[in-house]
């Protein structure tokens, strides 16, 4: 919980599950006078996760963290209406916020596809670069082309994914892919610098990171779509993906693996156990038999 300016509220992160224990919610920002009373919700109607909560140096709104398929940007609310205005936006991720107490901005971390973190202020819906210290390590590099993409699994479902190619991929030329998963499951690939698939694809690979149910980013039904039933719709979900880039040209059915760290590594032995067209799998931290 943090303080107003003021000191006569209190804001703070409410889960939006009344469950003694679950994983599957999301954190919704609320308020409540420091005399006590009934909270108020300001970003329950979103649907959506938020972290870093700061007020502003008025105290008239609060700033966040939102996750937002794929993206990760600051939003700001309202206290007294609950109103909603996003301060960045764009396919980014943005990893703490802090206030400049001299001039009210905000101060933070971004990071984007080819851009590793550096610092930001934001002003006035602007990001003005505060750091080069990635210009060094970037220089010599020749990074993979990311690009995001949406998928249909075989029950209908939309899903979320980026995708990693080579930068001197041959146009038209069907290329080995590797679905590389993250953990969690609640959680989100996001447009940041993410130096393992850019690795796999500057070695010759096409690589998928595919948000499937349990993620996070899509609202809290989308994250429990999976309660009580792991392995089954995230499957269907990495499949469907595999099968859209299939579809597409970009990958060569023949030449497949899938890889992932914890429940990426979970998800790894479920897919290799239901679809035998993966040549290669790599199950970091995984488990195989939940019931040991």
């Amino acid at each position: 919980p943090i303080w107003s300016p003021d000191g006569k509220t209190i804001a703070y992160l409410q889960s939006s599950s009344n469950e003694n224990f679950t994983m599957y919610g999301v954190d919704i920002l609320a308020v409540v006078s420091k005399d006590g009373g009934q909270p108020k919700l300001l970003s329950k109607s979103l649907d959506r996760p938020l972290t870093n909560i700061r007020w502003s140096k008025d105290g008239l709104y609060i700033a966040a963290l939102m996750e937002d398929d794929r993206q990760s940007n600051v939003i700001a609310f309202n206290v007294q209406t609950g109103k909603d205005s996003k301060l960045s936006t764009g396919d980014r991720a943005t990893f703490g916020l802090e206030l400049n107490p001299a001039n009210g901005n905000w101060v933070t971390l971004m990071s984007e596809p080819h851009l590793p973190f550096e610092l930001f202020a934001l002003e006035n819906g602007n990001n003005r670069r505060l750091t080069f210290v990635q210009d060094s390590f970037l220089a010599p590099l020749q990074l993979p082309t990311v690009e995001g993409f949406k998928s249909k699994s075989k029950d209908g479902t939309i899903v979320s994914g980026i995708l990693y190619k080579p930068a001197n991929a041959e146009p038209g030329k069907k290329l080995p892919l590797i679905l590389y998963v993250h953990g969690g499951p609640v959680g989100q690939d996001d447009y940041e610098f993410d130096i393992i698939p850019q690795i796999i694809a500057s070695g010759g690979y096409a690589v998928a990171q595919v948000n499937y149910r349990g993620s996070s980013g899509r609202g809290v039904d989308f994250t429990r779509a999976i309660y009580a039933d792991w392995g089954n719709k995230e499957v269907m979900d990495l499949i469907g993906a595999a099968d859209y880039l299939i579809a597409q040209g970009i990958a060569d059915e023949t030449r497949m693996g899938i890889g992932g760290w914890s429940y990426g590594g979970i998800l790894t032995d479920y897919t290799i156990a239901t679809d035998t067209r993966f040549k290669a799998g790599c199950s970091g931290a995984g488990s195989a038999l939940q019931l040991s």
